[in-house]
């Protein structure tokens, strides 16, 4: 486990003198906040009075959790579009100016707290403390409303696995893990390498580097691009030798590869612990391309379904916290894309309008609803009045679910050099949207049909396609559900036709990704009209290899037309997914396989929402690898966080009648849309 001890500079009692911020209209102490083990947590109190206690009435706490520093301005907080990033007392004057108190607290062994970090594992215990504290203090009339992005998202799931009493809503951005083995840790039984980008990022800002300036220099000069040609690393071979309790962590998580007891801490396992979850309103926000996109869309899901409190659903074309930006890589999704002047003026008028909703608050404003939207016919975005409890937030006019679906823009190259995919923003009662049906998609031999992606079933006795599989040249990755991969990788959406400097692993002269023989590229013929897809993405593949052990991976793309900007058109990536074969049972027993035995095998991809326009092409790209977002299956058999050697496995997709291999997706009017 990381183990990072925090400092603590504060005096010993639990609130230090107050200190008057921007002339007075706002008041910051710091607290020091017991835990149950003796440890105290560093906070700040933002309150609009010096002394909150002679308030006439106490009020709601709005509690945000971080391991980043509790008085540092962060990116992901970016408010509106025109506007710089609010610091910390910008962001605390706007809700307390709505008569709410603010608290924002280092995570243990982070910043000015205690003790010692445990990254995602010891969240829960700590946030279900500190609500617990912060309910019995004067000023907070019971009712704390945890919100935050990212690893602030993840501590809200952590505290209500705990059964947190008095968490009275939650506001959860890109992140909050149903289950890290499905998503953020692990996917399909395979390593997010984001991982690694984020211990070797975050070990330079560590109090151990802040206190040996040789070690920080050394972080600081560590070529991770590098590094990551010189995979899997072994103890005391890493960029992080020096500095063992970063390494062992991540080494830890590596070698964790089955899904056990490491997996099911409530604080990363929010499915296994719903029913602790208090029952309370929940608004869970993310991306398309977030790695966080099956989580948020799970617990939206499951919360709705298991509490009377009203949960939602906002999903937009961002990646990971950006929420105010209307592109993701080098695809332009409009002026609707972003949630600024969209859904809301700003995103802390979005916070503030639900949370004034979620606790019912007297006086709270009504949503205009959004802006320029595509609502559906018979989607009226919101259950009838009296369907959930009494204030419930949903009993007003508030969709459940608001979504951005991609498509609909001219594909030509804008000012920016960006593609124009365009989109709108829609809002509908459920997920998948109402109006949507699962279809299956056959594959069929490329090049021996003008359609390899198709509504009928294959009528072959035998078909299939065979390629190597090299761990030594892996399939790069461009774009995806990524986050915290830089140097090395960048989430959004690039043309998968035309990879270039800026991909790791791709190599002059650049060809498209579908020219690889290790790719298996299967498209529709040209669509005859616009086809809307929403909602999950899978695919069952039957396949044989020679290796006791391999890795499928599988991408969905929108295969735009040629015009003068792009003549060999612009393939972009929508979402793709990734198995480790020895998982084909069961996550908790991996088994090898028999070579050249066929299995039947399921590949999950995180929903996504997009118009694929007439003319275009619905594309899926079978593979065997996708790095450096994934660590790369050595086809030895061995755990790749252990193994030394590799070995070149011939692997093969079945697509014929016995062995139907098949892509299934959502599409609005369902298998009629492809009729």
């Amino acid at each position: 486990m990381l183990s990072v001890t925090g400092v603590t500079p504060y005096d010993t009692s639990h609130a230090c003198r107050p200190e008057p911020l921007q002339g007075g209209a706002l008041w910051r102490r710091t607290l020091r906040i017991p835990m149950r083990d003796g440890i105290r947590l560093a906070a700040d109190l933002y309150s609009a009075s010096p002394e909150p206690e002679a308030e006439a009435t106490a009020l709601p706490v709005l509690l945000e959790r971080t391991p980043y520093g509790r008085r540092a301005q962060r990116g992901s907080d970016q408010d509106r579009s025109d506007a710089p990033v609010p610091q910390p007392e910008d962001i605390a004057r706007h809700f307390t100016e709505a008569r709410y108190h603010v608290v924002r607290q280092d995570c243990r062994g982070r910043g000015d707290s205690e003790g010692t970090f445990v990254k995602y594992l010891g969240e829960g215990p700590d946030g279900a403390d500190t609500i617990a504290w912060l309910r019995n203090q004067p000023w907070c009339d019971g009712r704390v409303v945890m919100t935050g992005v990212s690893y602030s998202a993840h501590v809200q799931a952590a505290a209500a696995a705990e059964g947190a009493t008095g968490l009275a809503a939650m506001f959860q951005d890109s992140g909050g893990f149903s289950s890290a083995y499905d998503a953020g840790m692990r996917m399909g039984g395979a390593f997010e390498l984001k991982q690694v980008t984020w211990a070797v990022r975050h070990a330079v800002q560590s109090p151990e580097a802040a206190a040996d300036p040789v070690l920080s220099e050394a972080l600081r000069r560590v070529d991770l691009a590098g590094w990551f040609g010189a995979m899997p690393w072994r103890p005391g071979c890493t960029p992080l030798r020096h500095l063992s309790a970063y390494e062992d962590f991540l080494l830890e998580q590596w070698r964790q590869d089955t899904f056990g007891d490491y997996y099911r801490n409530p604080a990363i396992y929010g499915r296994g612990f719903y029913e602790r979850f208090p029952d309370a309103p929940s608004l869970h926000m993310g991306s398309w391309y977030d790695p966080y996109v099956r989580s948020t869309i799970e617990n939206f899901t499951a919360l709705r379904e298991l509490k009377s409190a009203s949960s939602y659903l906002v999903m937009g074309p961002w990646t990971h916290g950006h929420r105010c930006e209307r592109y993701a890589g080098d695809v332009d999704f409009g002026p609707r894309a972003t949630l600024d002047g969209n859904l809301a003026p700003s995103y802390l008028e979005f916070r503030r309008r639900w949370f004034d909703r979620a606790l019912g608050r007297e006086g709270s404003e009504g949503s205009e609803g959004i802006e320029g939207s595509d609502v559906n016919a018979g989607n009226p975005g919101s259950r009838s009045p009296g369907s959930r409890s009494p204030g419930s937030p949903e009993s007003e006019d508030l969709p459940a679910v608001q979504y951005f679906l991609m498509g609909g823009g001219d594909g030509r190259r804008d000012a920016a050099g960006r593609m124009r995919h365009g989109g709108v923003w829609r809002t509908d009662t459920q997920w998948p949207p109402a109006s949507t049906a699962p279809v299956a998609l056959y594959l069929r031999v490329p090049g021996t049909t003008d359609d390899a992606l198709t509504v009928a079933p294959p009528t072959a006795a035998v078909a299939s396609v065979t390629y190597d599989f090299d761990p030594r040249h892996p399939v790069p990755t461009m774009g995806g559900q990524v986050t915290s991969g830089e140097p090395v990788m960048t989430g959004g959406a690039y043309d998968q036709n035309a990879p270039d400097a800026r991909v790791y692993g791709a190599r002059e002269p650049y060809l498209p990704l579908d020219s690889r023989p290790d790719v298996i590229s299967l498209s529709t013929a040209p669509l005859e009209r616009d086809v809307v897809l929403a909602g999950p993405v899978s695919a069952r593949l039957y396949i044989s290899t020679t290796a006791p052990d391999t890795d499928f991976t599988i991408k969905l793309i929108d295969v735009h037309p040629p015009n003068a900007d792009y003549p060999h058109g612009f393939a972009m990536n929508l979402t793709d997914g990734i198995v480790r074969c020895r998982f084909h049972r069961s996550f908790e027993r991996p088994e090898l396989l028999t070579p050249n035995e066929v299995y039947r095998i399921e590949v999950t991809a995180p929903d996504t929402a997009n118009r694929f326009a007439a003319g275009h092409r619905i594309r899926l790209d079978v593979s065997s690898s996708n790095f450096p977002r994934f660590d790369v299956n050595t086809n030895t058999g061995e755990p790749e966080a252990a193994a030394r050697r590799t070995a070149v496995a011939v692997n093969t997709v079945h697509m014929d009648a016995e062995r139907p291999s098949h892509l299934r997706v959502w599409l609005e009017g369902g298998a009629d849309a492809l009729a």
